[in-house]
């Protein structure tokens, strides 16, 4: 094998995402402060203050915990975060099931170490925080949970939800052991089947809402690291989040303008990630669905209803919970809420961010630093040793499986078989004269036996080259099979940190696996610059 790395360009990340990350000052017009520069987050350290009274967040906090029922396991993060001192990075991501993809892992592991070493590095104290994406209504988009297989990733489904209800307060259904079902007939029996499958049941239980069984779940894979689970979709969150939901609609006009030239800019040179729309607001109606709020003119439409700014401020104030922050809005009340250091972001949201430089200071605030997320392929041992076998470099296998296979049998066809056994053939008759006229001279009648000598040495050769041309066939076959396998664990469905679900990994090597990648990258700090190779 040539090549076990790879490089976020061969990888097809996008411009703006390694322009990011390797030539920060082309895109700081985008951005508060660099993420590689610790003077900038020193400053940001000393300088960050929360928006909130901490005495109402910590209440607010505990009485979310005591609805997920992880306030036992949150209570030593909480003390941490009730010191008046104390900042946070932040990092998020959608209720997908058993975790979602291995991003989500990563980006846990990554909020958790740059707290840990920003805390060190400034006697500052850092909480690490998950903020549940908890007002997020698309089901379709968290409802797979995607296994490797031998040749292929499958993909198994929850049964769908259409109710556009926030994913949050859907309650799991007894589909969920179906699913269960489906999932562990997938995986192999191993040592830690049994834990898995109780982990899997104590987390994902019917009755329980998703955000409940996600925060059991992922608590469950790094349960000393002082991470404390947040969110937004509680109504006494809602009420400290009225001053951000009430300023979105007063100066609506203005911040829809600043957010367009902004993306305006983005997009001469690098792309936006995000439409930006007249309203950064939802409303839940009567039904518990999240309805998008637009804008015509000076009105507000709500399902078809116009208010006025008044009206809808007003309805703000009465009834902040039926209000709900889109993409846009989410960070802003996020880091409201919290004294923000850092978020730690996804190549998609680092673009969204660039977008939203200059709609911070419209709520008092500056964009937060912005670190890219750890960034891994995993590397079993057992196909690291058939990838040493194979000729291509770990990248490689990133391309079509039909273009792989074929790139392998064209190197096969380089073997001049024929030529070979052409050569042999000759160079027998060209040795075979000589002894032929030899035994020929002794006795003329040996000469036919003579000739079926000569005739079995080339006949023998021909089977010979059946045989060669079996065993060729036959290799190039393990092979081809070999580059599948290959392919279906690193590549399964792109790129594996974002298909594949962290329950394959535990499986196989225990439900401490995350844990363990935490402490290897605790004691090596990784790059945030380039793609991990971390084998396993």
């Amino acid at each position: 094998m040539s090549n076990l790395s790879c490089s976020f360009q061969q990888l097809s990340f996008s411009k703006l995402f390694n322009t990011y990350i390797h030539d920060f000052n082309s895109v700081k017009q985008f951005y508060m402060l660099n993420p590689f520069n610790a003077d900038d987050i020193e400053k940001r350290t000393k300088s960050i203050t929360g928006q909130v009274n901490r005495a109402d967040l910590v209440e607010s906090l505990n009485a979310y915990h005591k609805v997920l029922d992880i306030s036992d396991q949150q209570s030593n993060a909480i003390e941490k975060f009730t010191n008046p001192d104390s900042k946070v990075i932040v990092t998020g991501q959608q209720l997908g099931l058993f975790g979602g993809p291995l991003y989500t892992v990563f980006k846990t592991i990554t909020t958790i170490l740059l707290a840990e070493r920003i805390e060190k590095q400034t006697g500052v104290p850092v909480v690490p925080v998950f903020w549940l994406a908890d007002e997020d209504h698309d089901f379709e988009e968290i409802n797979s949970v995607g296994i490797p297989t031998y040749d292929a990733l499958i993909k198994e489904h929850l049964a769908g939800n259409t109710s556009n209800k926030p994913v949050a307060d859907i309650e799991i259904t007894d589909d969920i052991n179906e699913l269960k079902r489906n999932i562990q007939a997938l995986l192999p029996e191993t040592d830690f089947t049994n834990k898995l499958s109780e982990l899997l049941t104590e987390s994902y239980q019917p009755g329980f809402e998703h955000r409940k069984a996600f925060s059991k779940f992922l608590l469950s894979l790094f349960p000393d690291s002082g991470l404390i689970i947040f969110g937004s979709n509680f109504s006494a969150i809602k009420d400290l989040s009225k001053s951000v939901f009430r300023k979105s609609v007063t100066d609506a006009d203005e911040i829809q303008i600043a957010l367009s030239s902004q993306s305006s800019k983005l997009e001469d040179g690098f792309h936006s990630q995000v439409v930006v729309g007249s309203s950064n607001l939802f409303y839940i109606n009567d039904d518990g669905a999240r309805i998008k709020i637009d804008r015509d003119g000076t009105n507000w439409i709500i399902e078809g209803n116009r208010k006025s700014t008044d009206e809808i401020v007003d309805l703000v104030d009465e009834h902040p919970e039926r209000f709900s922050p889109n993409v846009f809005l989410r960070p802003v009340l996020q880091d409201y809420l919290l004294p923000t250091i850092g978020y730690v972001a996804g190549p998609g949201e680092l673009a969204y961010y660039g977008q939203m430089k200059e709609l911070y200071p419209f709520f008092g605030m500056e964009m937060p630093i912005i670190f890219p997320r750890l960034s891994a392929t995993i590397i079993e041992s057992n196909i690291e040793r058939i990838m040493d076998k194979l000729p291509f470099s770990l990248c490689e296998y990133s391309q079509r499986i039909e273009d792989l296979e074929s790139a392998y049998v064209d190197q096969t066809n380089t073997l001049d078989i024929e030529g070979v056994f052409a050569s042999w053939k000759e160079n027998i008759e060209d040795v075979s004269d000589e002894p032929a006229e030899f035994v020929k001279n002794i006795d003329p009648t040996l000469e036919g036996t003579t000739a079926k000598v000569i005739t079995g040495f080339e006949n023998e050769l021909n089977k010979l080259k059946g045989k060669v041309y079996r065993a060729v066939k036959q290799q190039e076959q393990t092979q081809l099979d070999r580059i599948a396998k290959i392919q279906s664990q690193i590549f399964p469905d792109g790129l594996q940190e974002r298909s594949v679900n962290p329950v394959y990994f535990m499986n196989k090597y225990g439900l401490d696996v995350w844990q363990k990648m935490l402490d290897h990258y605790r004691e090596h700090q990784p790059d945030y610059t380039s793609h991990h190779i971390y084998k396993i």
